[in-house]
């Protein structure tokens, strides 16, 4: 897997949806610990713990889904996604390249759980499409 600025480095990643990203980003640090690692605009935060990391989103963003999904950084989100077909998981839609450097499809498990499985396929600057670093994390 090659490193990718624009993601944490853990291997999963809960997604956490709130009304407030600010407010709930600003919780979480004061109450269980956490630091923010990158901000995007006001919909989205990169928090860490240790070798953790969370993801707060903006609720009603994804198209109303669950308060909460996971990302999985896998290897060969093709690979990984042909695999998931075969085993008849609820694709949402194919592997597709984003601008901040990730390989991504998202499926749904049988308790309508959604999954969203991250390649990354090239290390991109945060600031290339609208990410901000935190101080102590631009130095990484």
């Amino acid at each position: 897997m090659i490193a990718n600025r624009s993601v944490p480095k853990a291997t999963v990643i809960p997604e956490l949806a709130y009304a407030d990203v600010a407010e709930a980003s600003e919780w979480l640090c004061a109450a269980f610990g956490f630091r923010v690692r990158l901000r995007i605009a006001a919909h989205r935060a990169q928090l860490v713990f240790g070798d953790g990391a969370v993801i707060v989103t903006e609720r009603g963003r994804k198209g109303g889904i669950a308060p909460h999904s996971i990302l999985v950084r896998v290897d060969d989100a093709d690979r990984h996604h042909e695999q998931a077909l075969a085993s008849g998981a609820r694709v949402l839609g194919p592997p597709t390249d984003y601008p901040y450097g990730e390989r991504q499809y998202t499926a749904e498990d049988p308790g309508g759980h959604r999954w969203t499985f991250s390649q990354s396929i090239a290390d991109v600057d945060p600031a290339e499409w609208g990410g901000v670093l935190a101080a102590e994390e631009a130095g990484d």
